[in-house]
């Protein structure tokens, strides 16, 4: 499912235009993301928690040369699907 068809679905389901959908959806998205960017973790009971990780920096190689070069440490960000998520699966 892709976004368009997410914000299809969403309208479909509740009383919404597929505009206020959509309005929904990127707040959302953005709100997620803000708070990511802040260094908070996002929990929403029942679904899941949005969280950011640590990857420290590692040597990596080049695959055209073969020469080493260093690969920076980044925040990445991971999800870890709640048990409700889990058991509805």
């Amino acid at each position: 499912m892709n976004k368009s068809e997410l914000i299809s679905t969403m309208s479909a389901r509740s009383e919404l235009t597929k505009k206020d959908s959509q309005a929904a959806l990127s707040s959302m998205l953005a709100v997620i993301t803000k708070s990511l960017s802040e260094g908070d973790q996002v929990q929403i009971n029942g679904f899941g928690t949005f969280a950011l990780s640590y990857y420290p920096a590692r040597t990596g190689r080049n695959p055209q040369t073969g020469a080493a070069i260093e690969i920076e440490g980044a925040n990445k960000p991971v999800f870890k699907a709640a048990k409700a998520l889990k058991d509805a699966l």
